[in-house]
């Protein structure tokens, strides 16, 4: 908000944007020639997605199985693509190169690696922390320069820039020659420490990770390549031309088509843990990565003469930082058998993710005159067009979040302030649309107070919740008065409106951006920026430290036990183990007053049923917190970079208005995500259309489809299970429980069966357990005490039928 005041106000006042250079840039660079054509962009980014795209649906469809594959990949990694750097190694031209850029983008690439490195030791847990740190960073510096980024530069530098092409060749070697070892030599001491012989000495490691290095097919051909260059003068013999040529010629649509076989099922892989990892490395990618390029250029190319060239090599390095991951990486992971679901899931979002961005900022460069006034209403309109759709997504979050009374409740209680900093953002920005266009002073300035202040609270709020979530995790309680939390929420951002209310200097000489308030308000909003993601941003690493999933699981329940415990404590009898004797139904009565509910539980207010709903009430939901906090903290990152960009470089360019229109979405358009994680709740609203669902659906089924008419797979799983498995799991985890007063029943929680079902076989991993249980529930083996709910992976009570 306040950056695009900052901007809109150079734009529409060109006799006051000499501060910026905004319109002397504008002025210039777009009445020249542009230093990219686009017109090739949309064809090659069509020809290289869509053959991944076949690769995908052969994949898919069976036509090229897994084994299949995996020869393609040998092909393009061990003989393509070897030869297609040693044939452009040859030729390369170190003449014409720009050796500022190449130190640019090494010094980004060094710097993106170690801060992925660095934070991922102090994060992780000890358990995997090293070969972590080593794919990780891998993953966040290794571009599919190849097979995705050539194309791409070709379509857009080869009528302009031709010698950018070379450029691809002389980066790569970077990643795979430099980094690329560090990080494998993370990987093996990780293989190192797991391993039964630690006597292994610390010189043996360094030697395999130099072997493996010399080894790789890919940096071998660089090496002879360069030796070639000046052995043969720039020049490959013609005898072997035309086989170096046929090898080089096959990479292209080969590895493109290895991509799409690449990615099929991958993201089916994506458990709730990987979620967070994979935000944090996608957004180290294809945001901190183009930022850091372009900045190094712009930092170390300063003895070039042509202020174009200048700029169209920034530029250049920009696109360059957005090439997603290069597959390779998923090999890496594969070989070292570490987070392979982050690493191909990671590559499958990335490669897509980096498509629109890559055209939208291409889109912009290329642009040969954008007006001024144009610009600032398109930033407007999108503002008060998403803050119109989100204030409805916002209000149906409030009232979900007051109906089922979670505001009464830590951290509920600061999510709900969130949410009404967001509406009044909303608000602030739909009367600031009007408002604006009046000459109405004192409505300009309480409309830009609610604005500012509302927007900065949105920016506090999320470190605030992550810092509760901290001390809750710590202390099981926040150990200060939410009213402290709620004064930091809503007073830092009042002082500091306050503040440039009545210090600041506005604009005297134009009605329209009235409250443009130059540096100032940039620093004031780089200032509560940056405060919120050091503190929300070391919350999240205190919460890191441990699973947050192991933190979610053990925050929906203790044990049975307590849970019958906090019912009914005076009675020592409530659960009892219970000892089969081949079929439920003659169990021995363990609770002699207690009858035995049969087809389901007869007592009106289920102490079962309501051990459920207890529990669901005490959930504080800490997963979702920390991926809203996440999220938001991500999109502070994309208003400080804003910020800084406009306070460290006076020619802002083009690509910053890809940022503004990014931030803007994120600042008037967070609602959805508040909508998305809490808006639908799951007891308030989800469970009851499934629990209606389900009992329809279940009615149905039994009136229509007799047991034999069920599918083969789910009669084979229960026939199986009763037969060999039911009176040991019977055994293990079913306990008599009082339901009622006078009634009791043989039940266990879901969880458990899960558990179980993994422990002595049956199902490999959590997915294959709960479709098993699925399965059984469907055949009438199991069922919802209640028949309520479908079989979940929670805390919910199921019996067998007899």
């Amino acid at each position: 908000f306040d950056s695009w005041f900052y901007t809109s106000e150079s734009l529409d006042a060109p006799d006051r944007a000499s501060n910026l250079n905004v319109s002397h840039e504008w002025g210039a660079d777009m009445d020249s020639s542009p230093s990219m054509s686009i017109d090739k962009l949309l064809p090659a980014l069509l020809e290289c997605f869509g053959i991944i795209l076949c690769g995908y649906i052969a994949g898919r469809a069976n036509i090229i199985t897994p084994t299949q594959a995996k020869g393609l990949g040998s092909f393009v990694s061990k003989f393509a693509l070897p030869a297609l750097l040693f044939k452009n190694m040859v030729l390369l031209d170190f003449g014409n190169v720009i050796w500022p850029f190449l130190w640019s983008i090494l010094i980004a690439k060094v710097t993106v690696f170690v801060l992925v490195c660095v934070l991922t030791l102090i994060v992780a847990s000890p358990d995997g922390r090293y070969s972590k740190a080593g794919l990780f960073s891998i993953f966040a510096t290794q571009s599919n320069d190849f097979a995705l980024g050539y194309p791409i530069v070709e379509a857009l530098y080869q009528s302009t820039y031709p010698e950018y092409l070379q450029y691809i060749y002389l980066v790569a070697p970077v990643s795979l020659m430099l980094l690329n070892p560090i990080g494998f030599a993370f990987c093996e001491i990780q293989k190192w420490k797991n391993g039964s012989n630690h006597q292994q000495r610390k010189l043996l490691i360094v030697g395999i990770v130099v072997l493996q290095v010399l080894k790789n097919p890919i940096v071998f051909m660089v090496v002879i390549g360069i030796i070639a260059h000046f052995a043969l003068h720039r020049t490959i013999p013609p005898f072997m031309a035309a086989f170096v040529d046929g090898l080089a010629n096959s990479f292209g649509g080969a590895a493109l088509f290895y991509l799409g076989l690449s990615m099929v099922g991958q993201l089916g892989k994506l458990t709730r843990s990987t979620v967070v990892t994979l935000i944090l490395l996608i957004t180290a990618k294809l945001l901190l990565m183009p930022l850091i390029c372009r900045e190094m250029v712009d930092l170390l190319n300063n003895s070039n003469t042509s202020a174009l060239n200048h700029s169209s090599l920034s530029n250049y390095a920009f696109l360059y930082g957005v090439f997603p991951t290069a597959p390779s990486v998923a090999i890496y992971a594969i070989y070292y058998n570490a987070e392979l679901e982050v690493v191909t899931s990671g590559m499958v979002i990335s490669t897509f993710l980096s498509a629109p961005i890559m055209y939208v900022s291409a889109w912009l460069l290329t642009m040969r005159w954008m007006d001024p006034q144009l610009l600032m209403n398109s930033l407007q309109n999108v503002s008060f067009n998403i803050s119109i759709v989100t204030l409805v997504a916002l209000v149906w979050s409030i009232t979900v979040m007051f109906l089922s009374k979670k505001f009464k409740r830590l951290p509920h209680m600061f999510t709900a302030n969130l949410f009404l900093a967001q509406l009044l953002t909303c608000i602030g920005m739909i009367l600031w649309n009007f408002v604006v266009k009046e000459d109405n002073f004192v409505g300009q300035v309480l409309t830009f107070a609610l604005l500012c202040t509302s927007l900065y609270s949105t920016f506090v709020w999320p470190g605030l919740i992550a810092l509760s979530l901290a001390l809750i995790k710590r202390f099981e309680d926040v150990k200060v008065s939410p009213a402290v939390f709620v004064i930091a929420g809503w007073g830092i951002p009042a002082i500091v409106t306050a503040v440039l209310l009545i210090c600041g200097v506005k604009s005297s000489d134009t009605i329209d951006s009235a409250f443009f308030y130059g540096k100032p308000q940039i620093i004031g909003t780089t200032v509560v920026a940056a405060f919120s993601i050091l503190l929300g941003g070391s919350s999240l690493v205190c919460l890191s430290r441990g699973s947050w999933t192991h933190s979610d699981q053990s925050q929906e329940g203790n044990s049975a036990e307590d849970l019958m415990t906090e019912i009914e404590p005076d009675n020592q009898t409530l659960i009892e183990p219970i000892t089969p004797s081949g079929d439920v139904n003659t169990v021995a009565v363990l609770l002699p007053p207690a009858g035995q509910c049969e087809n389901c539980c007869e007592s009106s207010d289920c102490l079962l049923v309501q051990a459920e709903e207890r529990k669901q009430v005490a959930d504080r939901q800490e997963g979702r917190h920390m991926l809203l906090c996440l999220l938001l903290t991500v999109s502070l990152l994309a208003n400080l970079s804003s910020c800084l960009w406009l306070l460290l470089d006076n020619v802002p360019g083009r690509l910053y208005l890809e940022l503004q229109f990014f931030c803007a979405v994120a600042n008037y358009g967070q609602g959805f995500l508040s909508f998305a994680l809490f808006g639908l709740d799951k007891h308030l609203i989800i469970l009851p259309f499934k629990k209606r669902l389900y009992s329809l659906w279940c009615r149905k089924k039994q009136e229509e489809q007799p047991q034999s008419d069920l599918p083969e797979e789910i009669r084979m799983t229960c026939t199986q299970f009763t037969k060999y498995h039911k009176d040991q799991c019977f055994q293990d985890i079913v306990k008599r429980r009082r339901c009622g007063k006078r009634t009791a029943v043989d039940s266990f929680l879901g969880c458990e069966l899960v558990q179980w079902l993994q422990q002595v076989g049956l199902a490999q991993d959590l997915g294959e357990a709960v479709l098993y249980g699925t399965r059984l529930q469907q055949g009438g083996v199991l069922q919802h005490i209640m028949q309520e709910h479908g079989f979940q992976d929670n805390r919910l009570y199921y019996r067998f039928m007899s």
